[in-house]
């Protein structure tokens, strides 16, 4: 069975794929970010208060960049200016030697949970055609609330899951440079919640609101039947004792 991904709107997708894609530079943040929520550089450019020009001056490494054009940035993208000028604080720093051997290793439900986190960006996954049809795999900004995952979709864009509805829900996190990095699988049955006053909590928390703009007036609770995750870490390499000449 194939996956297909549902892209959002991918104009001008092209850019920067002549640029060096050195990890933990601000433009390749500025543009991964940008393309995960399906923006393109014109509405990004209008919702930061910048010249489309300019945008493609930071996507493109173009001169030095402006402080407050970055903190601009991060807010549009809704990460933290240190993130974007930094990267995640979670992302172990690149490694020239020392490792050797990858090991894949199950991370525990609750090491799962630790690594979604309060919020973030992951993929829900469903049959959303008729039977027999291939999933659809979309992104979506999402939270965690009670153990369970919820996001704001359009209600009838490809997000919009049906009420009792078997799904999957994916995030991850991989430093290419080191070649670690961890992945979290949430499976059971999609929900939508109609406690209002509960939901207007919910919609006021830290990255509640829908990334990618317009209205999103379904709310969709993922409830868990299971929870897995993996991890892969670089075991360093021991390297044996040094020895002395042998004795005559």
């Amino acid at each position: 069975m194939e996956w297909i991904i549902v892209p959002g709107d991918r104009e001008d997708s092209e850019a920067g794929t002549g640029a060096s894609s050195v990890e933990g530079r601000v433009a390749d943040r500025v543009a991964v970010l940008r393309e995960r929520l399906g923006m393109s550089r014109n509405e990004l450019a209008m919702r930061a208060g910048m010249s489309l020009v300019y945008l493609r001056e930071v996507e493109n490494r173009a001169g030095d960049f402006d402080p407050d054009a970055l903190a601009r940035l991060a807010r549009v993208l809704q990460v933290p200016l240190e993130e974007l000028t930094a990267g995640r604080p979670d992302a172990p720093p690149g490694r020239g030697t020392g490792v050797s051997r990858p090991v894949l290793q199950r991370l525990s439900e609750q090491e799962c949970w630790q690594r979604l986190g309060t919020h973030g960006i992951g993929r829900i996954a469903h049959s959303a055609g008729s039977a027999g049809s291939a999933p659809v795999v979309v992104p979506v900004n999402f939270l965690v609330d009670e153990r369970s995952i919820v996001y704001r979709t359009d209600p009838e864009g490809a997000a919009g899951v049906r009420a009792g509805s078997q799904v999957a829900f994916e995030v991850d996190h991989i430093d290419e440079d080191t070649g670690v990095g961890w992945s979290v699988l949430v499976t059971g049955t999609a929900e939508h919640p109609a406690d209002h006053d509960a939901l207007e909590v919910v919609a006021r928390r830290l990255g509640a609101g829908p990334w990618a703009g317009g209205r999103r007036d379904l709310w969709v609770r993922v409830r868990p039947s299971e929870v897995s995750g993996r991890v892969i870490r670089q075991m360093p390499t021991k390297e044996p004792p040094l020895r002395g000449p042998s004795a005559p």
